[in-house]
C-alpha cells in the first residue's frame, strides 16, 4: 500500500528518539518535503501527543502515553500549561513527573518529600534549586525568578529542566491539578474500541456463503445477525434471522442481505454508539476503519455493560454533570429530588446556569427511569422554560413525572421548584435503553 509524504513524517517522527529535537527545516530537507507538508505533520503529531513545542526551545519528541498512564504529564507539558520559560536542561524536557512537591517550607522538611521524577514548585531560593536537581526532580521557580548560572549548568548535566514562571506557587499548582484532572475526565470516556471484539472474535459470513452457513454460525455463536464482507474484508452488509427466514439454503447470502448498513468506528463514543442502537432497534454494529474494513463488532449487551461499569467508576475530576450528579438526593417520602444550588453551578451573575437547570432535570428524569422502569436513557429532545432566577445557596425541589413511555421512548414531565414557587418547567423526550 502506497503512503503518503504525511504518513512517511509521521512514521519518521515515531522511529526518532525520545528528547530528539525536531524542525520543519530539518523534516523537510530529509524527507525531500515542503516546509508547509512538514509543518502540518508536525502540528498532527503534537495532537497525537508524539511531540510537544515550547516556545524558545522548539520542538522535541515526547513519550506517547498508555491509556492507564493519563494522569502523568510531562515537563514539556507542564511548561505549555503554566506559560513557562525553560532556564536549563531542556534535553529533559521529554520525561514525565509522578508528582510535586510545593517547597513552601523549610529546607530539611522540602527535601524529605523531594524524590527522582517529581517536580518541585518553588519561589526564589537557590539552594533549594540545587539540592532538588541532585535529588533527580525537575524544578519549577515562581514568580518570575531566574536562577544562577551553576544551577542551569547543574540541569543541563543532569537533563532535568529548570522553569521559571510568573505565576505565584498555590496558581501554578491548582493550573498543574486541574491539567491532571482535564485528562482523567478524558480518560473516562469509553470508545466503541474499548469494548468491542477483535476481528479474531467476530463470526462473519463472505459474499459467496450460502444461507446454510448462516444457520452453522448462528448455532456455533448464538447470535442471529452477521457481517457481510468482500474479499478484502469490506463491510458491505448485513444479514439477520429475519433476512433468511424461508430461504432456501443453497441461496448466496448477498442476495438475501441488507445493503448499506450502519457502522461504526473505533474512535465513535459509547454514547454515540449506544444512541445508534436504539434509535435503529438494532442488537449489533460493525466496526470499521477508515477504508470500511471490518475490525470487529460491538453488540447492544457490550454497551450495556460498559454503561454500567461507568457508573461504578471511582470519581477522578468532576465535569458540571458530575457535580450536578453528587449534590441531587432523592426523598421518597414526596417522590421528588433536592439540591442545594452551590458556586459550581452559577453564572456571572451568582444565579444558577441554564445549562445546570437543564442537566439537574436530565439527572432527576434519568435516575427516575432507571429506577421505575431499569432502563437508562438518551435525550432525544428537551423544552425548558426558566420562570425566575434562582440564587445561589437556594434548596431546589425536582419532580419528574413520566407522561407516557413505551418499549423505545419517553415523555418526562418536569417541574422545579424554590420556597415552594415553580421556578421552572421542562418537557423531555427521551430514547430507553432497557438493561
Amino acid at each position: 500500500m502506497v503512503t503518503t509524504k504525511h504518513e512517511q513524517i509521521i512514521q519518521h517522527i515515531i522511529s526518532l528518539d525520545v528528547g530528539h529535537k525536531i524542525s520543519v527545516r530539518q523534516i523537510a530537507k530529509q524527507l525531500n518535503v515542503s516546509d508547509g507538508t512538514a509543518y502540518r505533520a508536525i502540528k498532527d503529531a503534537e495532537n497525537q501527543g508524539l511531540v510537544s513545542t515550547i516556545e524558545r526551545v522548539g520542538t522535541i519528541r515526547i513519550e506517547r502515553k498508555k491509556k492507564e498512564n493519563f494522569e502523568k504529564l510531562t515537563f514539556a507539558e507542564v511548561v505549555n500549561i503554566i506559560d513557562g520559560q525553560v532556564l536549563g536542561g531542556s534535553n529533559g524536557l521529554h520525561k514525565t513527573l509522578s508528582k510535586f512537591v510545593i517547597g513552601a517550607m523549610q529546607l530539611e522538611a522540602m527535601m524529605r518529600y523531594t524524590e527522582a521524577g517529581s517536580l518541585l514548585i518553588v519561589g526564589n531560593r537557590i539552594k533549594a534549586h540545587e539540592l532538588a536537581l541532585n535529588e533527580g526532580a525537575a524544578v519549577l521557580i515562581t514568580g518570575g525568578f531566574d536562577t544562577e548560572g551553576h544551577i542551569k549548568k547543574l540541569a543541563d548535566d543532569k537533563e532535568l529542566p529548570i522553569i521559571s514562571t510568573s505565576y505565584d506557587t498555590f496558581t501554578v499548582a491548582a493550573m498543574i491539578n486541574r491539567a491532571i484532572y482535564d485528562q482523567l475526565i478524558k480518560k473516562e470516556i469509553i470508545f466503541v474500541g474499548d469494548i468491542a471484539t477483535t476481528l479474531e472474535e467476530t463470526s462473519y459470513l463472505k459474499t459467496k456463503d450460502t444461507v446454510g452457513k448462516w444457520y452453522e454460525l448462528n448455532e456455533k455463536s448464538g447470535h442471529s445477525r452477521f457481517p457481510i464482507v468482500d474479499e478484502k474484508l469490506r463491510v458491505i452488509g448485513m444479514v439477520s434471522s429475519k433476512d433468511i427466514v424461508g430461504k432456501d439454503k443453497n441461496i448466496p447470502i448477498d442476495r438475501v442481505m441488507s445493503k448499506k448498513p450502519l457502522v461504526v468506528k473505533s474512535k465513535t463514543s459509547l454514547a454515540s454508539v449506544s444512541h445508534t442502537m436504539v434509535w435503529e432497534g438494532i442488537e449489533v454494529v460493525p466496526v470499521v476503519d477508515n477504508s470500511g474494513i471490518l475490525k470487529g463488532v460491538v453488540s447492544r449487551q457490550d454497551v450495556l455493560k460498559a454503561l454500567q461499569q461507568i457508573q461504578r467508576q471511582p470519581q477522578v475530576g468532576e465535569t458540571i454533570d458530575d457535580i450536578v450528579s453528587r449534590n441531587l438526593q432523592f426523598s421518597a417520602d414526596e417522590e421528588v429530588y433536592t439540591t442545594e444550588v452551590i458556586p459550581q453551578m452559577t453564572n456571572q451573575l451568582g444565579t444558577l446556569s441554564n445549562g445546570v437547570f437543564t442537566a439537574l432535570m436530565t439527572e432527576a428524569s434519568s435516575r427516575l427511569l432507571q429506577k421505575d422502569r431499569k432502563a437508562d436513557i438518551t435525550i432525544e429532545n428537551i423544552t425548558v422554560y426558566f420562570n425566575k432566577p434562582v440564587q445561589i445557596e437556594s434548596i431546589l425541589t425536582i419532580k419528574p413525572t413520566v407522561l407516557d413511555a413505551g418499549r423505545l421512548y419517553a415523555k418526562i414531565d418536569v417541574e422545579v421548584f424554590s420556597e415552594n414557587k415553580l421556578v421552572g418547567k421542562g418537557l423531555i423526550m427521551a430514547q430507553l435503553i432497557h438493561r
